[in-house]
């Protein structure tokens, strides 16, 4: 499985922010950021933030970028996130500073722009029930179950051959990431 790259998922995150005016509901961000990666991986077989999913019981849930925003940094860690998005205050998070853009390409700068102009104006809760009724999505019972790329794509009515495609390419991405992190 691929690792979250923290500076795109930063970056996707700071510009559903800006364009929200720099401040908004952390339960609203995960949701836009989780339907960003669906169909990034829909369109074209990658995430954005290469984050892992789990569905929680207010629906899925990009699970490492909820992990910044709700825990405490380790000691000696410095997590990109911090540099541009705050803390919660309150339930939101605010644009601390815009991170250059160099991780994004212009179709992925699209696509954020697209997500929000859907989902944008829609309130937290609006969110939660979208995201209920996504097919990937189980009640977990108050704790939380996995969704794999397989559940997207299936319920993106991609075929068994295209989803073994898809999960050989980021296979075979992921094997290379492993290779090339410093030992």
């Amino acid at each position: 499985m691929l690792r979250i790259n923290e500076r795109r998922a930063t970056e996707a995150a700071a510009r559903f922010l800006k364009l929200r005016g720099g401040r908004m509901s952390y339960l609203k961000l995960i949701k836009m950021l989780y339907f960003l990666d669906g169909e990034a991986l829909l369109r074209w077989g990658r995430p954005v933030t290469t984050d892992r999913y789990v569905s929680m019981a207010n629906g899925p849930v990009v699970s490492r970028i909820y992990d910044l925003i709700r825990e405490e940094p380790a000691p000696g860690t410095d997590p990109i996130w911090h540099h541009y998005i705050s803390t919660p205050q309150g339930w939101e998070v605010v644009l601390l500073a815009e991170p250059e853009t160099d991780e994004l390409s212009r179709a992925e700068e699209a696509l954020i722009d697209e997500i929000f102009a859907m989902y944008g104006k829609m309130t937290r809760w609006d969110l939660v029930r979208v995201s209920h009724e996504l097919p990937e999505w189980q009640d977990p019972n108050g704790s939380a179950i996995p969704i794999q790329y397989r559940d997207i794509l299936r319920a993106g009515n991609k075929t068994e051959s295209e989803i073994a495609a898809v999960e050989g390419e980021l296979e075979s991405l992921a094997t290379t990431e492993a290779m090339l992190q410093p030992a």
